[in-house]
C-alpha cells in the first residue's frame, strides 16, 4: 500500500513538474522575508508554513489544470506526447479532481491567513488556472503566465502584512518579466508544431529571432528592476551579489539558445532560471538580515 502511494505521488509530482518551484517559490521567500523584516511581530514559522502551502497547492492546480486543458494537444506534439495524461499514466478526470481539490485547499489555506488574502484567492485562481486556455486565444500567452507567477511575492508580502508597498511591487515585476522572457524562448521548441495547430505564441506571431530578441529586451527591462529593488531596499553586499549573479545567468542563458540551435533551451530553462532564482532568493534574505 505505501509503495502504490509512492508511486501515485511520484506520478503527480510529475505531472505538476513539481520541480519547476524553483521559479516562483524563492520570490514568495523573498515577499515573506521582505514584510516579516518591517512587521512588528516578526517572523511567524506557522504563516510562512501557510505560504508555502498556499503556493504548492495553486501551483499544482495550475499545472494539472494546463495538462487537463492541453491533453489533446500534447498526444500530437512528439516532445509532449509521453506526458502523464496522454500517456495514459494519469487518467484526465483524475488530473480534474486533482485540480479541484488543489484549489479547494489554495483557498482554504488562505482563510487561516488573513481576510484580504482569502478574498484575493479566486483572483489569484483565475489568473493561474486562465493561463492555460490562453495559447488558444492569443499570442499574448507568455505574459499571462508571468503574471501568474509574479503574484509569488505580492502575495507572500500581502499574507504578513495585509498592504501593499512599492518594494515587493518590484519583485513582482521582476518575475513578471523574467518568466515571460524565458516562457518566450521555451516556446521556440514548438514553433512549427503550434503553427500547424493554430495555436498562439510570440516565435509563432514575430518569428524565432525576433522572438528571442524580444525575449533579450524582458530580460533587459528585468535587470533593470533587479538593480531598481536593490535601491529602493537599500541593498547591501550581499544583495549586490545575488543581483549580480542573477543578471549574468539571465543573459547567459541567451549564448545558449539560437534561432537555428535550439539544443540548449532546456538548459537555458530549467537549469540556468533556477539556479538564478535559489541564488537570488538567498543573497536577498540574507541582506535582509545582515
Amino acid at each position: 500500500m505505501l509503495k502504490q502511494s509512492l508511486q501515485s505521488a511520484r506520478r503527480y509530482m510529475s505531472l505538476v513538474k513539481f520541480s519547476h518551484t524553483v521559479f516562483a517559490m524563492p520570490f514568495a521567500l523573498i515577499g515573506f522575508f521582505l514584510a516579516s523584516g518591517n512587521f512588528e511581530e516578526g517572523l511567524s514559522v506557522k504563516l510562512l508554513i501557510l505560504i508555502l502551502l498556499c503556493m504548492v497547492f495553486a501551483r499544482n492546480a495550475a499545472m494539472a489544470f494546463n495538462r487537463y486543458a492541453d491533453k489533446e494537444i500534447d498526444i500530437k506534439n512528439p516532445r509532449t506526447a509521453l506526458r502523464e495524461i496522454p500517456a495514459g499514466i494519469i487518467k484526465s478526470r483524475s488530473a480534474l479532481l486533482f485540480v479541484i481539490i488543489n484549489s479547494i485547499l489554495f483557498i482554504a489555506a488562505t482563510y487561516f491567513i488573513n481576510p484580504l488574502v482569502f478574498k484575493l484567492s479566486p483572483v489569484v485562481l483565475f489568473v493561474v488556472l486562465g493561463y492555460s486556455l490562453t495559447k488558444k486565444i492569443t499570442a499574448l500567452c507568455h505574459f499571462i503566465l508571468g503574471l501568474g507567477l509574479s503574484l509569488a511575492p505580492i502575495g507572500a508580502y500581502l499574507s504578513v502584512t495585509a498592504s501593499f508597498n512599492l518594494l515587493p511591487l518590484i519583485y513582482s515585476f521582476i518575475v513578471f518579466s523574467w518568466v515571460s522572457g524565458f516562457d518566450i524562448i521555451y516556446a521556440l521548441q514548438d514553433t512549427q508544431f503550434d503553427r500547424n495547430e493554430d495555436l498562439k505564441s510570440i516565435p509563432v506571431l514575430i518569428g524565432k529571432r525576433k522572438a528571442l530578441n524580444l525575449s533579450l529586451m524582458l530580460h533587459v527591462l528585468t535587470a533593470i528592476l533587479v538593480i531598481w529593488a536593490g535601491i529602493e531596499g537599500n541593498g547591501g553586499l550581499s544583495y549586490l551579489i545575488g543581483a549580480g549573479i542573477f543578471i549574468l545567468l539571465l543573459f547567459y542563458q541567451h549564448l545558449l539558445v539560437k534561432p537555428h540551435d535550439l539544443s540548449k533551451v532546456k538548459l537555458a530553462f530549467f537549469t540556468t532560471n533556477g539556479i538564478a532564482s535559489i541564488l537570488f532568493a538567498l543573497f536577498t534574505i540574507l541582506d535582509l538580515y545582515t
